[in-house]
């Protein structure tokens, strides 16, 4: 199956969507991932993300929240990014109707789909790439409160330089979760999982180890 672009009707507004099927020789999964705050469906570390994965046999489904489709920088309010998230959910199992269905993405969007996990949304696992556990340089102001309510199977993947979640902080609030949860941190990656020069290695590697990572993760979830 070649790529398919949708059109998802959320409330009475609409977006798109683009399905891309695995590359590897068998797709064993589909995610649906959604993009961080300041990007888009088609920005550079959701398109990195994106073909890492199609290459360790999962399909991918991203698309726009509805602010970034009408070409607003001003995210929607949490409801409004989660209802989305569900709406496009349900397209891809119309669909696609996928063995198994993982939900997560980018920042912000996995923070939206790690709330609908939390209020028991129905799928095979969930999968966050840099989660922001707090706003820059506030780390007294923790989006953590749902995290214990999820059930699902989740791993997390973090850069041990991001900005936005400090991992002593993360491992506390780990304390208190009770899902299958598996953190992995990459060394020396920032919030867009970049590594400096000085670390040795570049963000290809990085990318490598996401998906080693996450091919690993999902060998379990199925199996």
């Amino acid at each position: 199956m070649s790529a398919v672009e949708w059109r998802v009707a959320v409330g009475g507004e609409e977006t798109r969507a683009v399905y891309e099927p695995a590359t590897a020789a068998e797709e064993r999964a589909v995610f649906v991932c959604a993009h961080g705050a300041g990007g888009n469906m088609s920005d550079r570390s959701m398109l990195a993300a994106a073909n890492t994965l199609r290459a360790r046999g999962v399909g991918v489904v991203r698309f726009n929240f509805l602010y970034k489709e009408k070409g607003s920088g001003r995210p929607d309010p949490m409801p409004k990014l989660m209802d989305t998230v569900a709406t496009v959910v349900g397209r891809a199992r119309e669909e696609l109707d996928p063995k198994t269905l993982i939900i997560g993405g980018r920042s912000m969007g996995g923070r939206a789909a790690s709330m609908l996990a939390a209020d028991g949304f129905t799928a095979d696992g969930l999968l966050l790439l840099a989660y922001p556990l707090h706003p820059e340089g506030q780390p007294e102001k923790l989006r953590d409160a749902h995290l214990p309510r999820i059930t699902m199977s989740v791993l997390c993947i973090n850069g041990t330089r991001d900005g936005l979640c400090t991992p002593e902080i993360m491992k506390r609030v780990l304390t208190t979760v009770t899902a299958p949860w598996e953190m992995h941190w990459l060394e020396g990656a920032d919030h867009s999982f970049h590594v400096l020069k000085s670390s040795g290695r570049n963000d290809a590697a990085v990318l490598v180890e996401v998906g080693d990572v996450s091919e690993r993760w999902l060998s379990r979830l199925t199996g």
